[in-house]
């Protein structure tokens, strides 16, 4: 399916639906219109979109960690919040220090996604645990920020040049399906892969139980190796 990220960061499944978002919120409105010559979606202001051939796209913990090596200092410390939290980065964008319980090792995501299927107006916030190891690198990089700043999340479209250049660069496979997305499915593939109760998984991501069994994969694609490493990587999330 293909899918297009729209201005509040959001992954949309189709252009009228994305339009019909625009056409429920506040102004300035800026709705796209297909370039069919040249691939892409170009809003009213000039700006273009391209479309994600593969929302679920995500990377195995070697891929991960060659990507995170070759990062620049900001885009890195988004992709680490991204991997650690499984937040979309619209949450992630609006998360202050004050929402991080850094002795308890968690984060409140107050600006979630509103489901208009569960005809929700606003969206539910989510309190999600993290890792000892995430919760002392974020102590240590926002020790200087006031409680009401922001964590300093890169904004999307940002992020999305980084993602294709930095893809190149160490020569990953098909480097423009990666987004902020592929993080979030990242994480739940891996924890997936570790064994991580169900239930806590829907609580985590937000899903309902339909979307998350579509989500389903093997845990056998992970070699013993693979869960090291991942294990490596987000520490003990959910593994305390």
């Amino acid at each position: 399916m293909q899918t297009i990220t729209g201005i509040d960061g959001r992954i949309y499944t189709s252009l009228p639906v994305y339009n019909k978002f625009l056409d429920e919120t506040p102004e300035p409105k800026k709705k796209m219109v297909w370039d069919k010559e040249k691939k892409y979606y170009r809003r009213s202001d000039g700006k273009k979109y391209t479309l994600k051939d593969n929302k679920n796209r995500f990377l195995f913990p070697d891929e991960y960690m060659l990507f995170e090596d070759a990062l620049g200092k900001r885009q890195k410390f988004s992709v680490i919040c991204l991997i650690n939290t499984g937040a979309r980065i619209n949450e992630l964008i609006n998360v202050k220090k004050e929402d991080v319980d850094f002795e308890r090792k968690r984060i409140v995501l107050r600006v979630t996604k509103t489901k208009a299927k569960l005809k929700e107006k606003k969206g539910r916030i989510r309190i999600i645990p993290i890792s000892t190891k995430f919760a002392k690198y974020l102590n240590k990089k926002l020790k200087h920020k006031n409680s009401n700043d922001f964590i300093g999340i890169l904004s999307n479209s940002s992020l999305n040049i980084c993602y294709k250049k930095t893809g190149r660069k160490i020569g990953l496979k098909n480097p423009g399906d990666v987004s902020s997305h592929t993080f979030r499915k990242t994480l739940e593939t891996w924890l997936m892969s570790l064994g991580i109760q169900d239930s806590a998984l829907l609580a985590h991501f937000g899903h309902d139980l339909k979307t998350a069994s579509s989500h389903y994969v093997s845990p056998d694609i992970f070699s013993y190796e693979d869960k090291q490493k991942i294990r490596m990587i987000i520490g003990d999330l959910y593994g305390r």
